[in-house]
């Protein structure tokens, strides 16, 4: 379902650092899910998940922002599917360093 696509942010609260300009590769294994991230205010990031029976994704992220701190939090990601079939996630996250505040964001895998 994941393998091989890519998401780009299109909505996410202040307190989050991806915007449209970062660029998800996502690759699945069975029900692991892992991705490299980086564009706008984060340099280099990776995030690893498991899809849960739900089809929900339950992951955990951590990157290097354009300050060079390192970030660090959990997500649960829902998948929609598109009318054109792509694969919108619907994000509750929440930081695991800094300010441990949370939010809410919504990524779009990129048309092929």
């Amino acid at each position: 379902m994941y393998d091989n696509k890519i998401f780009r942010s299109v909505a996410n609260t202040d307190n989050g650092e991806v915007s449209g300009e970062t660029l998800f590769y996502y690759h699945q294994q069975d029900r692991i899910v892992w991705a490299d991230y980086s564009g706008g205010a984060i340099i280099k990031g990776f995030l690893i998940a498991t899809v849960q029976d739900d089809q929900s994704l339950e992951m955990r992220y951590e990157h290097i922002n354009a300050q060079h701190e390192l970030m660090t939090g959990r997500c649960k990601s829902i998948p929609e599917q598109l009318p054109d079939g792509r694969i919108r996630l619907h994000e509750r996250w929440q930081w695991t360093s800094g300010d441990q505040s949370s939010g809410e964001s919504v990524i779009e895998e990129v048309p092929s």
